[in-house]
């Protein structure tokens, strides 16, 4: 078999990405492949990032959410003293429903500035899954208060509906502050070639 038939079947059966059939097929004066872009969609516009800078909601947003987690901090040590020891039962249970009040809060504040820089007030292409995991932490919460208030279940298993409540909201916390990261990068990237054009015209 001629080496150049060798090299056609050999072709055949390589996996595109090889390097040494890559090599080849340049040396045959062949075009490489097209490369195919892995740009993510940015989290904001231009426009969409000039009303979010702009408007009091933003604000708003980035005070409600320390101060609620601040009162989920301090309400699940509650609950979990009551849980471990049977005390603490009113104090715990105050504190599950100041923070549902924050979580309420925060969730129209919420929708009203996603109104603001999206054009919607939920699912916006940007946050659609952390809105869908907030629906579960609103819902979680909102079945411990009809709970409390209708005397469903005893005390003890309202508290642990309170935990799996307080776990959602932890993972959906943590969806918007990894995306908060994002929003960050890509604004720091967006602003750089401005810069680096600044600085070549000095």
């Amino acid at each position: 078999m001629s080496n150049s038939l060798y090299n056609c079947c050999d072709a055949q059966f390589t996996f595109p990405t090889d390097p040494a059939l890559r090599r080849n097929l340049e040396a045959a004066g062949e075009p490489r492949p097209p490369q195919v872009s892995r740009t993510s969609r940015p989290l904001y516009s231009s426009e969409e990032r000039r009303r979010r800078d702009e408007t009091p909601w933003t604000l708003v947003q980035g005070i409600l959410a320390p101060v609620q987690f601040v009162a989920f901090a301090i309400s699940l040590v509650l609950v979990l003293h009551y849980l471990a020891t049977g005390e603490g039962l009113w104090i715990a249970t105050c504190s599950i429903v100041i923070k549902t009040l924050l979580l309420y809060a925060i969730m129209i504040t919420g929708s009203i500035w996603e109104r603001v820089v999206f054009g919607r007030y939920l699912f916006a292409h940007a946050f659609f899954w952390e809105d869908v995991f907030s629906m579960l932490v609103l819902a979680l919460h909102t079945a411990y208060l009809v709970a409390i208030i209708g005397g469903i279940g005893s005390s003890r298993q309202q508290m642990v509906l309170v935990l799996a409540a307080y776990a959602s909201y932890a993972i959906n916390a943590t969806q918007f502050l990894l995306k908060l990261r994002a929003a960050r990068l890509q604004d720091q990237a967006a602003r750089s070639p401005a810069h680096l054009a600044v600085g070549g015209a000095k």
